[in-house]
């Protein structure tokens, strides 16, 4: 972190980051592509955005020298955009509120294992919020467990979660590649591992219907490649207790968003399984970092 403090508009600028993301859904849906094709031109706009923000800032590249911990941030990478392949496979499928609830569960994840990856001591109240989240997704997808069967959307919303919970825990422990060249790598190689996907299925070229240029482009370079920016060029310079509880806004941000401007609706108990996801997970985290 840096040594200033922060300022207002560093509070501003990772509010409106977590916003920014909380819209990904909602500008994924006007866009006529398949879902491993948006994620392969969001990150391939994203990344370029990125990079030429990194370089005109005056960011130099160190990450060659860091062997061990580049390995790490490679497989961070790919399991990034692997994430969002399933993520927006999902928004597709179960609609961008569900989705998104699904995902968030990677953080939780990440609390579940980190005794046992990383030796952190094990909380109690992380036990208590994870099991919290659990039945939150057991409320919130009751007719699919009920049925004895998960939908394909539903595959999708938990498996870009395991893959979420897979980025931060080899991204963790890249722990010498770290603030704005991290998020420029990283997002390079995610694109480059939804390259690898896309071309392997279609080829290079994507044609993009008339109508889904501007939200595609919109997409890459304001929810991608600005709100990364926003993000990791803030994040070093608060306190962690502030990034992750303000890291709640997105999913927060992308129920209200969907409802609003798709008209997605939950009943009474998948709102309280929701309520009940993201108390649990943001408590787990509160009391990991207070302890």
């Amino acid at each position: 972190m840096s040594s200033s403090l922060p300022g207002a508009s560093d509070y501003a600028k990772i509010i409106a980051s977590y916003l920014i993301f909380g819209l990904n859904g909602i500008v994924a849906s006007r866009i006529m592509l398949s879902s491993h094709e948006i994620v392969y031109l969001r990150t391939f706009i994203g990344s370029l955005f990125l990079i030429a923000a990194f370089l005109l800032t005056g960011g130099r590249f160190t990450a060659l020298r860091k062997g061990r911990d580049l390995i790490f941030l490679l497989l961070s990478g790919i399991a990034m955009g692997t994430s969002w392949m399933f993520l927006y496979e999902a928004y597709r499928q179960i609609g961008v509120g569900l989705a998104t609830l699904a995902y968030y569960i990677g953080p939780v994840l990440v609390m579940a294992v980190a005794p046992l990856v990383f030796k952190e001591k094990l909380i109690p109240a992380r036990l208590k919020g994870f099991a919290v989240v659990l039945a939150g997704m057991v409320m919130v997808n009751g007719n699919a467990f009920a049925e004895g069967a998960l939908s394909w959307g539903l595959v999708c919303g938990l498996m870009s979660a395991v893959m979420l919970a897979v980025m931060v825990i080899f991204n963790r422990m890249a722990v010498s590649i770290t603030g704005f060249e991290n998020a420029v790598l990283q997002l390079t190689v995610s694109f480059l591992t939804v390259a690898v996907f896309t071309v392997a299925k279609q080829g290079f070229m994507v044609s993009i219907p008339p109508g889904s240029l501007a939200p595609m482009l919109l997409l890459g370079f304001v929810n991608t490649g600005f709100g990364c920016y926003l993000y990791f060029s803030t994040m070093q310079r608060l306190p962690a207790q502030t990034v992750v509880i303000t890291g709640y806004l997105e999913p927060l941000s992308a129920l209200l968003f969907s409802a609003l401007l798709l008209g997605e609706r939950m009943t009474t108990v998948q709102m309280i399984g929701a309520a009940m996801i993201l108390s649990g997970a943001m408590y787990g985290e509160w009391v990991g970092i207070r302890e």
